[in-house]
């Protein structure tokens, strides 16, 4: 139907003989050719021979004018070279694949060295830890000057400055330590929208990622108006290809993690730029197909009311608009505000968008079916049923009278089974998130599951103990006047007893590899970023030996320190002062500032660099983008002067 608009205008007498039969017959081809279509409008081989091998023009048939000829050769060239994209995309997971498992094995064999259980002891790390594993003594040189100290010190004093950090000669290599700096720094906030940007490294591997995208929309694609048709039916071809690695990023059960050690929430960026760009490619399909109406359609005496109300047109406009407002509810302020729309529209209009997409359009079905099936398996398999469980929870509202602490224990049970996914009555590992559904709360939460970041440590199993116990516990802030948080508090005050089900455990070690295979592990947290630390802390720490006498001895021979900004001192509470206290007898160094709401926010940046020494460092940092931002450009600037710090940012907020 659309092909006939891209030809050179024909006068009047020859436009009026092409039949609307021939053009539908057009249609039908360029919807249904896939890579193997051969051109089913050249001539043949009898007819070139009738002409002496010359161009057959009948203007009785157009299809078989040379010029429309190579429209339908550019149109079966994309169906052909577009499903290459999908290959360019596999090999750059199995490049990431391979860094990510060298990385692994060279973490783990660190991790062995420090922590000693490889037999060879490290006099220079031996040497660091004598120095002081608490607050109160500081880690000062000589012993006595920190000593002089003690009694006017506690928890919220800062750390005293350690020995400074050796910086190393880079000569030669200065530039790529340069480059290495310049690729973890995070830039400003957009202006006016203050929107937070990724690091430099992050936005190239975006850039790299258009660019792909870019070059497979323009490759062997003729700049011509007569090939709008071509470029918009390539821009189809490109948002279906795109299709599967969408919804395998969404998904929170999924291969990748695996593969590359990330889980679905770190990808969470890239799966919003996919979606972003999809849009994209969207529009322009439907905007170029406007123009093939204008065009010609429009000439055959198709009005628009006709185009739009066309069966083929209208399954496409639903794809379109099903994907469109899933991109503008999906954006921060309007998930923000209406989190649970935002949940109710994303299930549902996927679902549309996928069914809208297989009758409109053929050739995109099999990408359609393996999404579709990325989709169902995700949701229905795994977080319907074998990652879904169920238990009695007790509901306590903290003393700043906006934060809830949510309750429960059960039995574990080990499962020694890989190919099973596991659940939480198998425990879960330290940094973990689940999703929570309250169906007591209202009828509309009944299958509404939200995200927390477990705060409780994870389960062990000690050499006496036949099985585990879990304690588990959420750190649960309002955040709005309305919305699951605020009625989950309300709900606490007269319903201290609830029934809750969890979806997960999800996540991954990577920050407990990078801070355990460390000569100096630092923790920053800020509010209740704490839920991210004390977890990881208590891995960290916790003495392996069940010797009562050992109890506060150090678990290893690393130093590890922790900043907790907080915004009201009864923040503080949220961590029992026991329990901070058993972390500080097992080696943790302390520091709390003064709360925000006093004195205001502090400068991380000069204790960072006070605190980072060794071969090796690394930080973990959870909280406001603020935060995150010092931190990060903190590190930058070490690692730019040759200082070795490796720092890992974990998600703070949904």
């Amino acid at each position: 139907m659309y092909l006939a608009s891209l030809l050179p205008p024909y006068p009047p007498p020859l436009m009026d003989s092409i039949t609307l039969s021939w053009v539908q017959d057009a249609l039908r081809i360029s919807r249904t050719a896939i890579s193997s279509t051969s051109s089913l409008w050249l001539p043949s081989s009898e007819s070139v021979a009738a002409t002496g091998g010359g161009e057959l023009v009948n203007p009785d048939d157009p299809g078989k004018d040379p010029r429309f000829r190579k429209l339908v050769e550019a149109i079966l060239f994309g169906r052909k070279f577009v499903p290459t994209y999908n290959l360019v995309l596999l090999a750059v997971l199995l490049v990431f694949t391979a860094w990510h498992w060298a990385e692994k094995l060279a973490l783990r064999q660190r991790k062995r060295r420090i922590d000693g259980s490889d037999g060879k002891a490290d006099d220079r790390v031996d040497e660091a830890w004598s120095s002081s594993s608490s607050t109160i003594e500081g880690t000062a040189t000589p012993p006595d000057a920190s000593q002089k100290k003690t009694d006017a010190a506690d928890e919220t004093s800062p750390l005293l400055a350690a020995k400074p950090t050796k910086r190393k000669a880079l000569g030669i290599r200065k530039p790529y330590y340069l480059l290495k700096s310049w690729m973890q720094y995070q830039p400003r906030s957009i202006p006016i929208i203050n929107r937070a940007l990724p690091t430099n490294a992050v936005s190239l591997f975006v850039i790299a990622y258009i660019a792909l995208n870019v070059f497979y929309n323009f490759y062997a694609m003729p700049l011509s108006l007569q090939y709008v048709f071509v470029f918009a039916d390539r821009c189809g071809l490109i948002f279906s290809a795109n299709l599967p690695i969408l919804y395998l990023l969404a998904a929170k059960n999924q291969p990748i993690k695996f593969l590359t050690g990330y889980s679905y929430e770190s990808l969470n960026i890239f799966h919003r730029r996919v979606g972003e760009l999809m849009c994209f490619e969207a529009l322009v399909h439907f905007l170029g197909m406007l123009f093939v109406w204008y065009g010609l359609l429009r000439r055959l005496g198709f009005t628009l009311a006709q185009f739009i109300l066309n069966r083929l047109v209208l399954l496409g406009l639903g794809a379109f608009i099903s994907y469109q407002v899933l991109y503008f509810t999906s954006l921060g302020s309007f998930r923000q505000r209406m989190y649970e729309v935002f949940l109710a529209t994303h299930i549902l209009l996927q679902i549309a968008g996928l069914v809208f997409l297989w009758l409109h359009y053929e050739t995109s079905r099999p990408y359609v079916g393996v999404s579709l099936a990325i989709f169902l398996i995700d949701r229905l398999v795994f977080r319907l049923w074998l990652n879904t469980t169920s238990h009695p929870a007790t509901l306590t509202v903290l003393e700043d009278d906006e934060t809830l602490l949510l309750s429960a224990n059960w039995n574990v049970s080990d499962l020694k089974s890989v190919f099973i996914p596991k659940n939480m009555r198998n425990g879960w590992k330290p940094n973990d998130h689940i999703f929570i559904t309250v169906p007591s709360i209202s009828h509309k939460y009944m299958v509404q599951a939200h995200p927390f970041t477990i705060f409780s440590a994870a389960p062990t199993l000690t050499q006496d103990e036949e099985g585990r116990h879990a304690w588990f516990s959420l750190l649960i802030r309002a955040q709005a006047d309305s919305g699951f948080t605020r009625t989950l508090l309300e709900h606490s005050r007269s319903h201290p007893q609830t029934r809750i089900r969890l979806d997960g455990p999800y996540g991954t070690s990577h920050a407990l590899d990078v801070i355990s295979s460390s000569d100096t592990a630092i923790l920053v947290a800020g509010g209740s970023g704490i839920a991210v630390a004390y977890p990881l802390l208590y891995a960290l720490l916790q003495p392996t030996s069940t010797d009562p006498e050992n109890q506060s001895s150090p678990k290893n021979k690393r130093k590890v320190k922790l900043l907790w900004i907080v915004h009201s001192p009864s923040h503080r509470d949220w961590v029992p002062h026991e329990k901070m206290k058993e972390l500080e007898e097992w080696g943790l160094e302390l520091y709390i500032p003064a709360p925000t709401s006093v004195v205001g926010r502090p400068d991380v940046r000069p204790i960072l660099r006070e605190w980072v020494e060794g071969e090796r460092t690394g930080i973990v940092v959870s909280g406001p983008d603020g935060l995150v931002r010092d931190v990060r450009n903190t590190c930058a600037g070490l690692i730019g002067e040759g200082v070795g710090v490796k720092v890992q940012v974990e998600k703070f907020g949904w």
